[in-house]
């Protein structure tokens, strides 16, 4: 294992195991041949790639842990490319899945519903990465430790539920600017069954938590459990962004323009998202 990196069993949620996870969400980012070899040498994992169309995970092991990583959002640079990905891609609807998949997802509950197109990326690559990572637990029981930034943070969350309903133990879910992933009643079940498991770190600045939402103010979307808030800026939501909006309005601005007004504010806050911004508040 690095000694710069190292993940801490307990307690939970520990600063050291969080600062390991970002740099695997960072590593994620990454292809083959770079990509293994960081794993290799930063973080001391035995790495192995599952990339099927645009979502990539990477499945690392020592002897003592297993981690999985997702690859977040690949064009990140601006909040038009977020939006094109998180929102238009997926035409931002809440759905029950359909197939295998879709009934793992349904044992959250009646009303759960989920973001069909986080659903449909990690449906890509579900199959293989899931009977890898079964087989290393088999082989050898170690604590199981899911995470990504962006994107693939959502995709850890999904992930942390569908081993649950594979009987494997999931440690810890740690994500970073990650967005939501569904409605209340499906965070709440998440929330109810991994308790005390979940780390979701925000930047208060950072645009994409609050995000999937078409329309700005009327969002079934909801975050799951628990918020952990970096740096000195409060987090701020999808109505608190409206408002001021239009508190600096003029006056008389039509829907459309509110909603364009407010995607500019939150377009000049798109550098928050940023891994890198991550990993320096973790530091502090």
């Amino acid at each position: 294992m690095s000694t710069e990196f190292t993940l801490r069993e307990e307690p939970l949620g520990n600063r050291d195991s969080a600062r390991f996870l970002c740099e695997a969400s960072g590593l994620a980012y990454l292809a083959e041949p770079e990509g293994g070899r960081a794993f290799r040498e930063k973080l001391g994992l035995e790495p192995r790639l599952f990339s099927v169309d645009n979502t990539q995970a990477w499945l690392g092991t020592d002897a003592d842990n297993v981690v999985v990583a997702f690859r977040g959002t690949e064009s990140a640079a601006t909040l038009d490319g977020l939006k094109d990905i998180l929102l238009t891609d997926a035409m931002n609807l809440l759905v029950v899945p359909e197939g295998r998949l879709g009934h793992d997802l349904s044992a959250a509950g009646v009303g759960a519903r989920f973001h069909k197109g986080f659903v449909d990326a990690i449906a890509e690559v579900w199959e293989p990465l899931a009977t890898a990572v079964e087989a290393e637990l088999k082989a050898n029981d170690r604590p199981l430790w899911i995470t990504g930034h962006s994107l693939g943070g959502a995709l850890a969350l999904l992930a942390a539920w569908l081993f649950k309903r594979r009987f494997v133990s999931v440690h810890e879910v740690c994500t970073f600017g990650a967005p939501m992933i569904g409605n209340r009643e499906a965070c709440a079940a998440f929330d109810r069954e991994f308790a005390g498991r979940i780390f979701r770190y925000v930047n208060g600045r950072d645009p994409v938590p609050k995000l999937p939402t078409l329309s700005l103010v009327a969002n079934e979307f909801l975050h799951v459990k628990e918020e952990r808030l970096l740096g000195q800026d409060p987090m701020t939501g999808i109505v608190d962004v409206v408002g001021t909006v239009a508190s600096k309005a003029a006056g008389g601005l039509i829907a459309g323009e509110l909603v364009d007004e407010a995607w500019g504010h939150l377009n000049a806050e798109v550098a928050s998202h940023f891994l890198d911004r991550y990993r320096d508040l973790l530091q502090g």
